[in-house]
């Protein structure tokens, strides 16, 4: 019998370690959620209402459910929200800077006084979406004059 070094068998099973989260409300320090998980996100749906001026720095919330979430003034600086459905979501005064919503779903999304620098938007859909940030959003989607 030959051994095959490198390569997992299509039958095994494999368990990620589950992984410790505690968010916490930036300006007050208090616990909104805290849990075991494998993925962050998978913590977040029960709470999306309750997110309102959280500490999600750097967070992967790759393709992430956060519809109707209230992330108003929450620090999103450098989070990984790739592909998150984030349609009716209000993130008034959040800080996005160096956050990814490349190809996020913002569909009537609240997007006022939002901090934008080096905001990945590229394919997200933005339809219906509410902003007085409009020459930011345009910035960080490449397109330097709008006529």
């Amino acid at each position: 019998m030959q051994e095959v070094r490198g390569s997992i068998p299509l039958s095994s099973t494999i368990f990620l370690p589950q992984m410790k989260f505690i968010i916490k409300n930036k300006s007050s320090d208090k616990i909104i959620v805290s849990g075991e998980a494998e993925k962050l996100r998978d913590l977040l749906a029960p709470v999306r209402g309750q997110l309102s001026e959280a500490d999600l720095q750097r967070a992967d919330l790759w393709s992430a459910d956060l519809r109707g979430a209230n992330l108003s003034r929450a620090d999103l600086r450098g989070a990984y929200l790739r592909s998150a459905d984030l349609r009716d979501a209000n993130l008034s005064g959040a800080d996005l800077r160096n956050a990814d919503l490349q190809r996020a779903d913002l569909r009537n999304a609240d997007m006022t006084d939002v901090i934008l620098d080096w905001t990945n938007l590229k394919g997200a859909d933005m339809t219906g979406l509410k902003t007085n940030k409009k020459e930011d959003i345009l910035k960080c989607l490449g397109i330097k004059e709008f006529k």
